[in-house]
């Protein structure tokens, strides 16, 4: 029951983490829109792009990129706006939330979290930005999370990282507005993907974090495609520094 945004059919679209998880159901979707995508996985995700095309008669082009990796980075993205036009609709979406307290954090580690978290997904704004002014404007979805809103302990690094994001998209909106380029942010609650369920996901947390939403279900992937997909389209195009919560009605941020 997905939405269709007409606009997105053709469009250059680039996803970080696209081939796993939220990530991989973002690139599926925007595929069934008919956009042209590519996207960035560190793992082999070869066999996901196959599975997609045999699916939706829509290649996408994975390239193999650690994102901390920041001239790998920005050449992938020089790719895909090779291999399909500039990049119109850039997707920040890979990250990770290993769990760690603040007395086990090491300089290594703390710069290892916001190279991923956080100065990734600076760069990737900066390595579209031309294009996107060449190509009269464009979109960019930064994923946060709302852990940070919620004070939870257990990732310290990880919601310092996701409260910048939030920062970092009010201010590039300002200053890239008049390009007619917009950044959001879309803040997902628990999505449970398979590394969640394995890795976090235990009977206890789960019981206690439902009983802090107001919709009593369970967040899947597919939950957080319409938003990225409505944000990613001209749908919403007077919509600019805002931040999107899908997460069954757990903060109100305001």
């Amino acid at each position: 029951m997905t939405a269709q945004f007409p606009d997105l059919k053709g469009a250059s679209v680039f996803i970080t983490g696209g081939g796993s998880g939220i990530g991989a159901t973002l690139t599926e979707g925007f595929l069934r829109q008919g956009a042209r995508v590519a996207f960035v996985q560190r793992s082999d995700a070869s066999g996901f792009a196959t599975r997609m095309e045999q699916e939706t008669g829509n290649r996408p082009l994975f390239m193999p990129c650690d994102i901390t990796d920041i001239p790998r980075l920005k050449a992938c993205i020089a790719e895909a706006a090779e291999a399909h036009g500039p990049v119109t609709v850039l997707v920040n979406n890979a990250a990770n939330d290993k769990r760690h307290t603040t007395g086990e954090v090491t300089e290594d580690f703390w710069d290892w979290s916001q190279a991923i978290n956080l100065k990734a997904y600076f760069f990737a704004c900066q390595a579209v930005m031309e294009g996107m002014q060449a190509a009269g404007g464009g979109s960019i979805v930064n994923f946060s999370s709302v852990s940070y809103m919620m004070a939870n302990a257990g990732y310290p690094s990880y919601a310092t990282a996701n409260g910048g994001i939030t920062a970092m998209t009010r201010s590039l909106a300002r200053e890239f507005g008049p390009d007619k380029i917009r950044v959001n942010a879309l803040m997902p609650g628990w999505v449970l993907t398979e590394k969640q369920l394995e890795m976090w996901a235990n009977p206890e947390d789960l019981a206690d974090h439902m009983s802090k939403q107001c919709l009593k279900e369970h967040l899947s992937p597919a939950d957080i495609l319409d938003g990225t997909l409505f944000l990613a389209s001209e749908s919403s195009r007077m919509m600019t520094g805002q931040v999107l919560v899908i997460d069954g009605g757990v903060v109100f941020p305001g």
